[in-house]
């Protein structure tokens, strides 16, 4: 058992995205995905499913060209799609991503 404190988990910006995973095993992996006012996560294909838990501010998320707008405290689940992440506001949020098919 391992006990995670997201608030205090220290984001990198996009570029070093690979650092803000905290926790991974072959099935899932977790980790925390902080977007400035005016930030975004640029267009990318997911092969795993995606859940988004807003742990503050808010974000526009755009699933396969659908548009969501998340506030804190609010989740999103996805199976594997094309994402996009865009804030107004500036926001923080945990992501997990969870293997389609198991993983060798």
């Amino acid at each position: 058992m391992r006990v995670f404190d997201p608030d205090r988990i220290e984001a990198q910006p996009y570029e070093k995205r690979q650092l803000n995973v905290f926790y991974q095993v072959p099935e899932f992996k977790m980790r925390i995905i902080e977007l400035p006012a005016g930030g975004e996560l640029p267009d990318c294909q997911m092969q795993d499913h995606v859940v988004f838990y807003v742990l503050s501010g808010g974000a526009d998320v755009m699933v396969d060209g659908e548009v969501s707008t998340l506030a804190e405290g609010q989740c999103l689940v996805s199976p594997p799609a094309r994402f996009k992440m865009t804030s107004r506001e500036g926001v923080r949020v945990m992501g997990i991503q969870i293997a389609a098919a198991p993983r060798s």
